[in-house]
């Protein structure tokens, strides 16, 4: 149904169906990444998730914002992207021009207004790093 309103949902990328997008046309989806449920996803401007990467329930993506120092607090917006492997825990919170890294992790309900790293962990509000880290070997 979101390709129909101009959603870019590649192959294996999966939006649950209680997401709230508010522009589809603004939203790219890629490989094997996922939105989870009740994910709001306020798109004025455009939101990517880049492969694999995965938003976790009830978290809100807010591509816009008022510049409250003008008169008439006129509406400004720019882009979110979620990099590959990322993961936004539970009812996380992402702001305008967020850029989160290859492999990041955002805590739940964590507030994020800056970019995070490739490969950290951040969490709280504001979101403040918590470690960086590196995948482990499994052990068999």
């Amino acid at each position: 149904m979101l390709r129909l309103f101009g959603a870019n949902i590649e192959k294996e990328a999966h939006p649950y169906p209680s997401v709230k997008i508010w522009a589809p046309w603004n939203l790219t989806l890629k490989q094997g990444s996922c939105l989870g449920d009740y994910v709001r996803c306020y798109s004025v401007d455009r939101v990517t998730l880049e492969p694999h990467a995965t938003v976790s329930q009830y978290s809100f993506l807010c591509t816009a914002g008022h510049d409250y120092r003008v008169d008439g607090m006129p509406l400004i917006t720019a882009p979110i992207t979620i990099g590959r492997h990322a993961w936004v825990a539970a009812d996380a919170f992402i702001g305008p021009g967020v850029r989160v890294g290859e492999r990041a992790v955002v805590g739940a309900r964590a507030s994020v207004f800056r970019d995070v790293d490739p490969w950290t962990v951040v969490g709280g509000n504001p979101a403040r790093l918590i470690r960086k880290y590196h995948l482990e070997r499994e052990e068999s």
